[in-house]
């Protein structure tokens, strides 16, 4: 696992990357940036996982890494004082937002968001950012119908017909969006406002009937509970 901390002030950044070894492993690879532009630098030219960043940078806005890596593949937690942009980091997407001072119990419970696999309980996100080109496109989350894996990518298919590449995979988007959206089966999440009713074919295979028509799968594991929240 590969983690890059932004952080401008040294004794912080080493605190943080002290606990984040705590957490995960001795193993863990931790890239240390001081700047936004050495920030940009290492995320153009590295594979990271995680990103730690802080909003202040010298009194630059952390948010320039932010608006320019919101389409990215990694997730991102945010280490910063400023309390007052906590929404608008949410808006953004973030994982989580760590608010300074900061003890390691804090620090864990971000981290435990980004091990877990259970969907965000709070802070809903506003939109999802695509790369389109060299420029970044934002997605409202409620034109969003359902979500379709496509390898490591996922693919957004909106209320108007259509269809947006995204680099966050299924279980990176599971961490993100609202309880509104439910994941019916291994390659399908659905905003469960599409939802009409469930549909059981020969053989034993189900499918969820959308109220467009549209028929998707609906995993084996996942029929009996989806089954009880239609009732």
């Amino acid at each position: 696992m590969k983690i890059l901390i932004i952080e401008d002030e040294a004794r912080i950044a080493k605190r943080i990357e002290r606990m984040t070894r705590d957490f995960f492993d001795k193993e863990v690879q931790i890239l240390l940036s001081d700047s936004i532009e050495n920030g940009l630098n290492t995320i153009e030219n590295q594979s990271i996982d995680l990103l730690l960043l802080d909003l202040n940078l010298n009194g630059e806005d952390g948010f320039e890494v932010l608006q320019n890596i919101v389409a990215k593949s990694f997730q991102t937690i945010i280490i910063s004082a400023y309390t007052d942009k906590a929404i608008t980091a949410f808006n953004y997407g973030v994982l989580d937002f760590v608010p300074k001072p900061f003890d390691e119990t804090r620090l864990v419970q971000a981290f435990m968001r980004f091990t877990s696999t259970e969907g965000k309980d709070s802070h809903e996100i506003q939109f999802l950012a695509v790369k389109k080109a060299k420029t970044i496109k934002l997605i409202t989350i409620k034109d969003i119908r359902y979500i379709k894996g496509a390898g490591i990518y996922t693919e957004l298919y909106l209320s108007d017909g259509r269809v947006e590449l995204h680099d966050k995979s299924m279980e990176s988007l599971e961490k993100l969006l609202p309880k509104t959206f439910e994941r019916i089966h291994k390659s399908y999440i659905l905003c469960w406002q599409e939802a009409e009713k469930l549909v059981i074919e020969a053989g034993g295979r189900y499918n969820m009937l959308l109220k467009n028509g549209e028929l998707l799968p609906v995993g084996r594991s996942k029929y009996k509970e989806i089954r009880q929240k239609l009732i």
